[in-house]
């Protein structure tokens, strides 16, 4: 057998290497795999995503909640105005805040409390391909009211 090799001519044996396809097969599983676990992770990943996200959605609406009821008393009592303290609305959000494992950034605006959540969401499969985790945000906002007798449209 390592005669008949040997009289072959070496472009002869190229031609035979070109022909052959052993190993073709492997880039293509490769790729695929990779493609597979890339839309895997995609999945799994973009949920726990969108999960958080609802999270901090809800969180910033709790803490502008909390923040919404620092009502300046003093003016509410002399004239019955409802209006927020500024300070104490920063000290309610941020209390709030504190209690979750998020930041977050408190803003007053006339009457209305906004709060911008941010969180981390580690990733399950997205981490073997170098990405390990996600930032999403989350806004909510509130504002005090008095004498709410029907739910807001």
């Amino acid at each position: 057998m390592l005669q008949e090799y040997r009289r072959i001519s070496p472009t002869a044996r190229l031609r035979r290497l070109a022909d052959d396809q052993n190993g073709q097969v492997t880039p293509f599983v490769v790729i695929l795999a990779v493609a597979i676990v890339m839309f895997a992770g995609l999945v799994l990943d973009g949920g726990l995503a969108l999960a958080a996200k609802i999270r901090a959605i809800g969180e910033a609406q709790q803490a502008a909640r909390a923040g919404a009821q620092a009502l300046d008393l003093a003016a509410y009592r002399n004239s019955g105005t409802v209006r927020l303290d500024p300070d104490q609305v920063h000290t309610l959000a941020q209390r709030h805040l504190a209690s979750t494992s998020d930041t977050g950034t408190v803003t007053v605006a006339d009457d209305t409390v906004t709060v911008t959540v941010t969180a981390h969401q580690q990733t399950q499969l997205l981490g073997l391909l170098g990405l390990d985790s996600l930032t999403v945000t989350g806004t909510g906002s509130a504002h005090p009211a008095r004498g709410i007798t029907a739910p807001e449209p």
